[in-house]
């Protein structure tokens, strides 16, 4: 038994690896890349919750954390970010709170209209056609231009954004065009980051850009200050890259999973009430996030073994997703599925900021999608998946009518 996030043929089906995990080594540790895992869903929640020994402050990317770095501040210090998913409370909550006002569910609900006009520009010129690459078509396209509309980024700048962010998240796996590109992706997405900034400082307008460049942050003590730029740009980049990549796997998968259970899409078409309920499950069987990195600050004791402090973890989203000891018959995909909850959008005080988006753009695309096209098939051999540490998803789903 081998687990490798980093190892593309694995990630194209972990499932079978992580079932083994699960069973033979809930506590899992890599000894080429010296991380453990955590796979059962019980163990991945209550890790979750446990952020004091399970810290985001080194980063939540396993690659991007520094175990030898002799406190948080220092391990990132290099990396120059400064992003609220890499900080734990009290900093973590603080900064939470500016950024919450602007995903009250009120207020995702006005971009509702935004993602069915989207939908149906990207979809409507493609009736009477025989197929298309439904993620270049339509999922890459809705989350970065919702979110977009939301942070104030000009629309004919908003394709542009996605490609250089699906540039920076690809591993080159020593593929100097690809080191090349992500290269050239950063050179570009930093100083555009930085032009928008200056002019929303100039002329402020309404959107969410110029809101956190006029917020006042309140710290538990009471004391109030306006977020400086590094905090203004770390935010701003990290609602893009969230709101954009993740999203648009998701919405990838659905493709997919719809093509592949044509039972359950017929269910859907008949009854689209239950779409929000098929949203929940998509996510649970096929995450697009679906490893979550840690830092351990102490040692932690798990099924008889000891996790040395300062060692690196991956709560495993995606595996804790399918495990029997929390759904029955995990492995069905059944739109109709009840269950209480699910960690594919974190869990605790590290729970996704942007859940109310992403559950809105995925329920409104499957709605408009439906709609137009109730039946298509999707040859999988064509489909090829994004190779990541992170995000696992497809980049391109070619569907036929």
């Amino acid at each position: 038994m081998y687990y490798d996030p980093y190892d593309a043929d694995i990630d194209a089906d972990p499932y079978p690896v992580w079932k083994r995990m699960r069973d033979e080594a809930p506590l899992y540790y890599n000894e080429r890349h010296d991380f453990y895992a955590l796979t059962r869903f019980a163990d991945v929640l209550q890790a979750s919750l446990e952020w004091q020994t399970y810290s985001s402050a080194r980063g939540t990317v396993l690659e991007m954390i520094d175990t030898a770095a002799p406190d948080a501040e220092s391990a990132m210090a290099d990396a120059g970010l400064g992003m609220m998913i890499f900080l734990d409370p009290p900093d973590h909550d603080d900064l939470r709170r500016v950024v919450s006002r602007a995903f009250t569910p009120r207020r995702v609900r006005t971009l509702e209209a935004r993602a069915r006009e989207l939908c149906a520009r990207f979809l409507d010129p493609e009736r009477g056609g025989d197929g298309f690459d439904y993620v270049e078509v339509l999922a890459a396209k809705i989350p970065t231009m919702v979110i977009g509309a939301l942070l104030g980024i000009p629309d004919d700048d908003q394709d542009m954004l996605r490609k250089w962010i699906d540039a920076m998240m690809r591993l080159d796996d020593g593929d100097p065009q690809i080191a090349t590109e992500k290269l050239e992706a950063v050179g570009h997405i930093g100083p555009y980051i930085e032009q928008l900034v200056d002019e929303r400082r100039r002329a402020p307008q309404d959107d969410l850009l110029s809101e956190l460049l006029a917020a006042d942050l309140e710290r538990a003590d009471g004391s109030r200050r306006k977020l400086d730029h590094r905090e203004v740009t770390a935010f701003f980049t990290l609602l893009e890259f969230a709101g954009s990549e993740t999203t648009a796997r998701l919405l990838g998968w659905m493709a997919v999973l719809l093509a592949r259970h044509p039972e359950q899409r017929a269910r859907l078409v008949a009854q689209p009430d239950l779409i929000p309920n098929a949203v929940e499950e998509l996510l649970r069987y096929e995450p697009p996030s679906p490893i979550q990195a840690r830092f351990v600050t102490c040692e932690a004791e798990w099924y008889g073994h000891t996790i040395p402090a300062k060692s690196k973890i991956a709560l495993l989203t995606g595996s804790a997703g399918r495990d029997e000891r929390e759904f029955a018959n995990p492995d069905a995909f059944d739109v109709t599925r009840a269950f209480d909850r699910h960690v594919s959008l974190g869990f605790g005080v590290h729970y996704c900021l942007g859940a109310h988006l992403a559950r809105l753009e995925a329920r409104v695309a499957i709605e408009e999608t439906l709609a137009r096209f109730p039946v298509w098939d999707v040859d999988e051999r064509d489909v090829e998946l994004v190779h990541t540490s992170t995000v696992r998803g497809p980049v391109h789903v070619p569907i036929r009518f």
